[in-house]
């Protein structure tokens, strides 16, 4: 009996050790891929007011620092003294609080990735299924925020397929394609928002700023039901895969939630492959249903991007990478960032560069976890948010809270 006590007893130490390790393990996993939050570059900015300091305070930015914050000096010291204290003990409050505060790293790289990502990342370089054959250069020195951005808006040719492309140029497709262009349906757009599917969006109360947004466009069966405190109700453009239109579980056909607003589908060619090459062997052989959405929905502005735009997009992704990418289009949600700094003069965008927030659930509205859905694994996603993170005109502080990055439409951009 006092045998078996004594190996019970040892069988929970042993159990408590590997539950510790595995916290270990994964608390240093997360750290790889973030860098210390600093609200300023110049060093003059650190020294914050009162106000400031608890403008932070009320948004629980300093929760994560009361750990390492001093206690206050027992002895008693005359007003002139307790004023100075006060003000130098803030200063070194915010500094802590500073230092416990991550968001993501513009130069990450494939080492940030568990071994599990990195096996995944080789296998899809050595398969190369779109035969990409990049001979592109490599910029060893940094672009700045305004290049990257000029860069984006003159050779990434954000288009629809539209009546005049072959071989859709025919009288059958006439009758499914709109006859308006995108950025005659939609109109000039103000503040856009763009809405990832991010499980970190949960619990956001985001809704009511996403909403407040002139425009906002959402990836694939993101609902919005049941989930508008945290990612609002407005939805104007919803861009979705081949795959989705496809694959009969995704409903894509009957669900209500696709009959909202402005749809556009995306399908992956062939490494800068013409139309005319695409349409012959397609990803997702998607046409069929587009046509039966667009007969059973004649009204839905319903339009088909225009392949080309994927490896314009890619090619840059690649330029701007010391590091060879994954040889797969970008994902969905780079795709749509482009679309909306193409229509609107500002363009916010939630929760694609984690916040405080960040977990490793896939999606919101669902309960899958994986490590892929923020670091990537068929699409280059890592650096894809290292060139977001790049051109991001907002500040740290936002990714930080809210998971926001602030983006110029291109007309505001000046080359």
């Amino acid at each position: 009996m006092v045998h078996i006590n004594v190996l019970k007893k040892v069988m929970c130490g042993l159990v408590v050790i590997l539950i510790a390790l595995t916290v270990c393990l994964w608390k240093e996993t997360r750290r790889s891929y973030y860098v210390p939050f600093k609200t300023e570059n110049d060093d003059s900015q650190i020294h914050r007011t009162s106000e400031k300091w608890n403008l932070l305070k009320s948004q629980d930015l300093v929760h994560e620092a009361a750990g390492g914050m001093g206690q206050m000096p027992k002895t008693l010291l005359s007003n002139e003294n307790k004023v100075k204290g006060g003000i130098s003990g803030m200063v070194e409050k915010s500094k802590k609080a500073s230092d416990y505060m991550k968001v993501w790293d513009k130069d990450s790289s494939s080492q940030n990735l568990i071994p599990r990502l990195q096996k995944v990342r080789k296998n899809y370089l050595s398969m190369n299924k779109y035969n990409v054959t990049y001979s592109g250069k490599r910029n060893t020195v940094k672009l700045s925020p305004e290049q990257l951005l000029c860069q984006l808006r003159d050779r990434v040719n954000v288009s629809m397929i539209h009546g005049l492309d072959s071989p859709f140029n025919t009288s059958e497709w006439l009758r499914y394609l709109p006859e308006k262009s995108l950025n005659e349906t939609v109109g000039r757009l103000g503040r856009c928002a763009v809405v990832s599917s991010a499980g970190s969006l949960k619990s956001s109360r985001l809704g009511p700023e996403i909403d407040s947004h002139d425009a906002v466009l959402r990836f694939n069966g993101a609902p919005v039901k049941g989930f508008q405190e945290d990612v609002g109700q407005k939805t104007t453009i919803r861009l979705v895969n081949s795959q989705l239109v496809t694959v009969e579980q995704q409903q894509f056909l009957r669900d209500a939630l696709y009959n909202t607003g402005i749809l556009i589908i995306w399908d992956p060619a062939p490494y800068h492959a013409e139309i005319h090459e695409w349409y012959r062997k397609p990803d997702y052989k998607f046409f069929e249903a587009y046509k039966l959405y667009r007969v059973r929905h004649p009204e839905q502005p319903f339009y088909i991007l225009n392949p080309k735009m994927q490896w314009q997009l890619w090619d840059i992704i690649q330029e701007n990478s010391l590091e060879h990418i994954q040889p797969n289009p970008p994902s969905s949600g780079t795709l749509g960032i482009l679309i909306m700094m193409t229509l609107c003069d500002e363009v916010d965008v939630y929760e694609f560069l984690p916040s405080k927030r960040q977990t490793d659930i896939c999606h919101y509205y669902q309960k899958f976890h994986d490590r892929a859905c923020t670091m990537g694994a068929y699409h280059p996603l890592l650096f894809e948010k290292n060139l977001v993170k790049r051109i991001n005109r907002g500040t740290d502080e936002d990714i930080y809270t809210h998971g926001k990055v602030t983006l110029p439409g291109f007309r505001n951009v000046h080359c």
